[in-house]
């Protein structure tokens, strides 16, 4: 190689990507002595600053569990997670309930939004268990809830709105405190077909300016060509990772490609 084709290669060297989190070797098994159900195999995954990813495989596979580990929900039975430069395997539960409150956002199938609370206080209620100023929280949340298009319903409460605007609000509430990553769980699972791309929409909007780095699992592969890249698990492993590139529906083509050659059970959740 020539030094004019060494100074091309420096120049167009990627930048070098910055983890939010990464697992190694994860292992989780149930039951007791002699009655144990290994539901995940030695998971290795790396997840950078700015990904949206969606983790998909048939039910048993293993994703709602690796979503639960990966968020603090569960506790793997070996291996090591690393999130915000720590091993959540190994930090006290205090520690935890910090990581959860300032490092991870977010958006369940069911919204889990308090009827009690108008959509404003919603979405402010992490901002203010964290002693952020009323004034503050208010301006986040309207420039989070004007994003997303529902800042006209922030004085309603929860049961006056569609689902689509209740997830919405729900997807504001995960972004209002900047965390570092985003685990989505079926959220366009209670949704309607309109309402459901609506939220993908969102999702693939703040994911492209640079506001939320995303991990989601789903069974559908319309909502899962909204990523960047997928993930299928099967019996535990990762069988295999599909890259998006540029069209969405080439994309959507791929990943139902590969659930075909894996059966039908793939859609039996």
């Amino acid at each position: 190689m020539n030094h004019v084709e060494e100074k091309n290669n420096m120049t167009t060297a990627p930048a070098q990507r910055v983890h939010v989190a990464v697992v190694k070797n994860l292992i989780k098994t149930y039951g007791g002595k002699g009655f144990q159900t290994r539901v995940l195999k030695g998971i290795d995954l790396d997840i950078c600053r700015n990904d949206f990813i969606a983790v998909m495989g048939p039910s048993g596979s293993g994703k709602t569990t690796l979503l639960n580990i990966l968020s603090t929900i569960d506790k793997p039975t070996q291996g090591t997670v690393i999130l915000d430069g720590q091993d959540i395997t190994r930090v006290s539960n205090r520690e935890l309930s910090r990581l959860r409150r300032d490092k991870i956002g977010f958006v369940f199938q069911d919204y889990n939004l308090l009827d009690t609370m108008t959509l404003q206080d919603n979405i402010a209620l992490p901002l203010s268990l964290s002693g952020v100023s009323g004034k503050e929280c208010v301006e986040k949340v309207r420039k989070l809830a004007s994003l997303l298009g529902i800042e006209e319903h922030l004085k309603k409460y929860p049961y006056q709105l569609s689902g689509g605007q209740r997830q919405r609000g729900a997807t504001c509430r995960a972004l209002v405190t900047e965390p570092e990553i985003i685990f989505a769980d079926e959220p366009t699972g209670a949704l309607d077909s309109k309402s459901g791309r609506e939220l993908l929409e969102c999702f693939k909007m703040v994911n492209d300016r640079g506001q939320a780095t995303i991990l989601m699992v789903t069974h559908d592969p319309f909502c899962a060509s909204y990523a960047k890249d997928v993930y299928i698990l099967s019996d535990g492993k990762i069988l295999c990772r599909l890259s998006r590139g540029g069209d969405r529906k080439e994309f959507y083509d791929r990943i139902i490609d590969v659930q075909t050659s894996m059966g039908g059970d793939f859609l039996c959740q």
